[in-house]
């Protein structure tokens, strides 16, 4: 039984810290350039971005609108430049 507990509690710490890597939301600048975020960061009004949740999708009449434009680290995209804060 022990060991059945042990296997148990495993796959469930191991199903939390997938979880936890997830993205935890989408940015959209208003250029149409998107990207996942792995914390959700204050971004300024004068940034000029959306936050989304992270299941948000473009609709099919939308999908000239909007690109993904993937990114590490903390910032957004202006006018095509990636720009860190």
């Amino acid at each position: 039984m022990k060991t059945l507990y042990k296997a148990a509690l495993g796959a469930a710490c191991a199903l939390a810290l997938s979880a936890t890597a997830s993205s935890a939301a989408i940015v959209c600048n208003s250029d149409g350039d998107c990207w996942h975020v792995k914390k959700r960061h204050d971004y300024r009004p004068d940034f000029g971005v959306r936050v989304y949740p992270d299941n948000w999708k473009w609709s099919r009449h939308e999908r000239h609108k909007y690109r993904w434009r993937e990114h590490d680290g903390r910032g957004y995209w202006r006018n095509g430049v990636w720009i860190d804060f």
